[in-house]
């Protein structure tokens, strides 16, 4: 029997989840309304199931997008996915999501002579959550927070065409001025999630789910709104 994983993505401003069954995704759900995660995330699932005729115990296991991004987007997905894979007893897969959006730039096809992919989750200001790709998906360095300034990327840029992709690319665009540059300011979708949930389950690669924390890359800064008095 094909397995059937179910894949959530809600790191950034996009909550979205979708159902793979095999090798094709067969149902999906996604939505951009703002901090509706926590009301939205659960009834998903429940409709790509139903829309299948599944339960959740007809599944293999659940895939969560792990971050880095959105700290609540986060702790949401997490807890989702969970509260799944307890409920059920199936198994708990993780995959990056800067993993995941290089994979969405993959499915939806790189520029002619593409040498590098560099997806972005948009951080504070000019920061954003980063990492080099190649053109076949290979990251190349860590993850990590960066502050986008001018003459980023040059070295990559001379060597020819580079995808920047991800919902913090547009706010970099100004600083990293070539013709070798093509922007995609989109965010990650669960359904884009197929090919790197694939390769975790096929490589057995469940995570603890008691102790699973998602990827936050940096700490929680709560902020305090200002009072006039």
């Amino acid at each position: 029997m094909d397995e059937r994983i179910i894949l959530i993505e809600t790191s950034t401003s996009l909550c979205s989840t979708a159902l793979l069954e095999g090798n094709e995704i067969t149902a999906r759900r996604f939505s951009d309304t703002p901090r509706a995660h926590a009301s939205m995330t659960a009834p998903f699932v429940q409709q790509i199931l139903e829309e299948r005729g599944l339960k959740v115990q007809d599944c293999n296991a659940v895939c969560l997008s792990m971050g880095p991004g959105s700290y609540t987007g986060l702790r949401v997905g997490s807890s989702t996915a969970k509260g799944l894979c307890f409920g059920a007893g199936i198994p708990l897969l993780a995959v990056g999501t800067l993993d995941v959006l290089v994979a969405q730039a993959i499915q939806e096809g790189l520029p002619e002579g593409c040498k590098y992919i560099v997806p972005m989750i948009d951080a504070r200001r000019m920061e954003v959550y980063t990492a080099t790709y190649t053109a076949q998906g290979q990251r190349l360095n860590e993850v990590e927070p960066l502050v986008v300034e001018s003459g980023a990327y040059s070295s990559l840029l001379a060597e020819g065409p580079v995808l920047f992709i991800g919902d913090g690319v547009l706010k970099c665009r100004e600083v990293i001025d070539s013709p070798n540059a093509e922007f995609r300011q989109e965010c990650p979708r669960a359904d884009a999630m197929k090919e790197p949930a694939l390769r975790e389950f096929a490589a057995g690669s469940w995570r603890d789910t008691a102790y699973f924390e998602p990827f936050y890359l940096k700490d929680f800064v709560a902020t305090v709104g200002k009072k006039l008095f």
